[in-house]
């Protein structure tokens, strides 16, 4: 389980302190998929950063099974099993697919068949095993083969920013496959970060979050129900209807 216990972040800028979240308390339980959507500028990758370790909060805690890793950094986050997947995946030169797939696998200590794990994203291994993972490959291919070293790691938090940014939609559909692969087979707490409704269908929780603040938190279907209910808003920019227009923002 990973815990978020008061959590606020400020960034100062032009001599000033801005505040990104506002005392964030969540309990993400294992084996569940949560979705955090909301409005452009609500905090949302500030948070997944926090998460990762790519940030520091400014105060609150953040508990992995409960041990604290409030300051723990990237590195050691990772060794925990806890796992980042970037909105636009870092491309590795003089670095083939084979060898970052098994890197990933080495801190698995289950036997890992990393062929497997590229036919499980929806690639054939033949054809991108010996390829190098740089910039010849698409954003959809990277994104699969980002997720294939997630896959590998068996991570217990994996923590993905926009997954679906930049990708076809035939990437999408197996993206979203692979997805409900880790869910099945693992016992991974997911967290994405979306703006899509076809990610929303894959969560077990969605979670609004606003103006650095957790606006509202429910179980998918129910939420759902609300944002399909209230098609009149068609906002991009917040507004004051209430959490009908804040789950109409997150679309």
């Amino acid at each position: 389980m990973l815990e978020i216990e008061d959590v606020s972040f400020q960034v100062e800028s032009d001599e000033k302190n801005t505040e990104i979240l506002k005392g964030i308390n969540l309990k993400l339980e294992s084996k569940k998929i949560y979705v955090i959507t909301g409005p452009n500028g609500g905090g949302k990758s500030s948070l997944a950063k926090i998460l990762m370790g790519i940030y520091s909060p400014t105060s609150g805690k953040i508990l992995l099974d409960g041990e604290d890793i409030t300051y723990k950094d990237i590195s050691e986050r990772a060794r925990l099993g806890v796992g980042y997947a970037f909105q636009n995946p870092p491309r590795f030169k003089g670095l083939t697919v084979r060898e970052l797939l098994e890197l990933s696998t080495a801190s698995n200590p289950e036997k890992v068949n990393i062929s497997d794990l590229l036919v499980s994203v929806g690639l054939c291994a033949q054809d991108y095993l010996d390829r190098d993972a740089d910039a010849s490959l698409s954003g959809g291919e990277m994104k699969r083969i980002e997720i294939a070293s997630v896959l590998a790691r068996n991570l217990k938090v994996a923590v993905f920013d926009e997954p679906e940014a930049g990708i076809d939609l035939w990437s999408f559909q197996k993206l979203a496959e692979s997805f409900r692969h880790i869910h099945e087979q693992y016992n991974t707490t997911i967290v994405i970060i979306s703006h899509q409704e076809r990610i929303f269908e894959l969560a077990d929780e969605i979670i609004l979050l606003k103006n650095g603040t957790i606006s509202q938190q429910a179980e998918k279907d129910r939420l759902l129900s609300v944002i399909f209910k209230n098609e009149d808003c068609l906002c991009t920019n917040p507004c004051e209807k209430g959490m009908a227009n804040d789950a109409q923002f997150a679309r």
